[in-house]
């Protein structure tokens, strides 16, 4: 199917998604919406950025439309779960823009925001409800929402929330829902125990995949570079310099080391904005408008922000350390190369990492290419060299003593800056940087970022 005209959905609906500028469905939403539209529970496999919200939107909208009427007081009738509350968010955006101009009401819930607010909110009935498991529980718990005319679950990255432990969570809200109902599971792995919760909630349900479990986009480049720990804060620098005006998005594992790195960069002249669990609701959301704005140029996250943060412009991606669950590094990487674009996706390893390399590539089943760095001595290198796209690639590189190779440019004979150990880092990373006061190759190791 080439066109949304041919897969059933609702004329409001259409002119919305005319309005918004989408016109071909993506292989998920053509496979998925019409049998949504069918009312079918259906499994949804898909990875990041191919348009899953749009799959299970714009047919639960449409269903809603059709079978009209108007929740009552405190009352839900389409529910969506998501991990995070950037996710949640993006979610409340597009599910609004799609019900613009019809009777649809959106409402959203998520933590660190008034549960108050919410609460008095929720008293005059929703038709879709946007919410993060862990504060619709708090809300349920106060007998403050119904769910018991829920005819949609929608339950999205669900392979996340089982991830963050949220499987209770999902145990719980499930006795507050009607068993008769649509439900819609959409993901971009499959671990075991999804196909548990997949037998739990979904009846007879279609299963829809559209690419191999742990796959990431054949549009993002993706090499790593190997890299001794206290030396990956210059490197850091040394590649988003070298890209000036570009967004990059780079994932620390620690809250505390994704501020500290963040404040670090911005010492050294970057513009830089860090989201993590210790920021606040308001200052998360300030700081993803920044950088959507292009206002920012660098966001350091930790894990909250793999899912969820859909900014189409998002050029690199830096894995700044890498993730204990090798799944999430398809999330992460899926970052860039949105809506059909390009990306590049570097993973700094430190020979402490090797383990969550190997893990990475066995989870994606593919080997990554090495684009700088030493090899660990007992690491099977992966020959360097012009990659593809995929599951292996970046272009050509040579190996740096110390651990802190030369970051490669992307293509066009750009040449990258000297290794950190021969020049001050930092500021000097990108010709158009400012050189800043101190040099931050000669800190203590203790002012250096986890």
């Amino acid at each position: 199917m080439s066109n949304f005209e041919s897969l059933g959905l609702a004329p409001d609906v259409l002119k919305n998604i005319a309005k918004i500028g989408l016109t071909t469905p993506t292989p998920i939403q053509a496979e998925a919406i019409p049998e949504i539209v069918k009312g079918r529970d259906l499994l949804g496999l898909a990875q990041t950025g191919t348009g899953k919200t749009a799959a299970f939107g714009l047919p639960m909208i449409t269903r809603l439309l059709k079978h009209g009427g108007k929740p009552g007081p405190k009352q839900v009738r389409a529910l969506i779960l998501a991990p995070t509350r950037e996710l949640a968010t993006q979610i409340s955006d597009n599910i609004t823009a799609y019900a613009d101009g019809t009777p649809i009401r959106v409402f959203r819930i998520v933590g660190g925001a008034s549960v108050n607010a919410q609460i008095e909110r929720l008293k005059r009935g929703v038709d879709v409800l946007i919410a993060t498991p862990g504060r619709l529980i708090d809300i349920l718990d106060r007998n403050s929402v119904d769910l018991t005319k829920a005819e949609y679950l929608v339950l999205d990255e669900a392979d996340q929330m089982l991830d963050i432990g949220f499987i209770h969570a999902l145990r719980r809200i499930a006795r507050y829902l009607p068993r008769t109902r649509q439900t819609l599971l959409f993901s971009a792995t499959m671990p075991k125990l999804m196909e548990e919760l997949a037998d739990t909630y979904l009846t007879e349900p279609v299963r829809v995949a559209v690419n191999p479990p742990g796959k990431a986009a054949d549009k993002i480049e993706q090499g790593v570079h190997y890299v001794n720990q206290g030396d990956k804060a210059k490197l850091l620098a040394e590649y988003v310099g070298k890209h000036p005006g570009e967004l990059a998005v780079v994932f620390g594992r620690t809250k505390h080391g994704s501020e500290k790195l963040s404040r670090l960069m911005e010492s050294w002249g970057f513009s830089v904005a860090a989201i993590h669990g210790n920021k606040s609701q308001n200052q998360r959301e300030r700081a993803l408008a920044a950088f959507r704005a292009g206002e920012i140029e660098v966001l350091i996250a930790t894990d909250v922000a793999a899912r969820g943060l859909d900014i189409p412009d998002v050029k690199h991606v830096y894995n700044f350390d890498l993730p204990n669950v090798p799944e999430n590094y398809v999330h992460r990487i899926g970052r860039t190369a949105r809506a059909g674009k390009d990306g590049r996706a570097v993973a700094f390893c430190a020979p402490a990492e090797l383990g969550e390399l190997r893990a990475i590539e066995k989870a994606m089943k593919a080997e990554i290419p090495v684009i700088g760095g030493e090899v660990p001595e007992g690491a099977a290198p992966t020959p360097k060299g012009r990659g593809q796209r995929g599951g292996g690639r970046p272009g050509p590189s040579r190996s740096q003593g110390g651990g802190t190779g030369r970051p490669q440019g992307n293509g066009g004979g750009q040449r990258g800056p000297k290794p950190a150990a021969a020049k001050p880092a930092g500021g000097e990373a990108s010709p158009s940087r400012k050189r800043p006061a101190r040099r931050p190759s000669r800190r203590p190791k203790s002012q250096q970022p986890a």
